[in-house]
């Protein structure tokens, strides 16, 4: 459960942005599918920038907690998915 809470509060800062993403792609046409695989790019480029800049003493602290990169965001990309799908469906259904 720690793991889990610890995950979330680095997801957090990311959730709004992540949101306006999903809504941007749902308004020009596209459909969840394509959505969730250029959010999945996304995940990716953050993590090579936080790797590759001084982000990178952030994780420290998650491999202190048993949560290596990979479990870092491949928990935050799923979260992402279990967020936004139902407001997704819910958008789609209204425009």
């Amino acid at each position: 459960m720690k793991q889990l809470l610890s995950i979330y509060v680095f997801y957090r800062p990311f959730i709004l942005w992540s949101l306006g993403v999903s809504f941007l792609f749902s308004i020009i046409g596209y459909n969840l599918i394509p959505i969730f695989i250029i959010k999945l790019v996304l995940i990716v480029f953050l993590w090579y920038l936080l790797a590759n800049t001084s982000g990178s003493k952030k994780f420290i602290f998650y491999k202190n907690l048993g949560i290596s990169n990979l479990k870092l965001f491949s928990s935050i990309f799923f979260i992402d998915i279990c967020l936004n799908l139902p407001i997704l469906l819910i958008f789609k259904e209204f425009v």
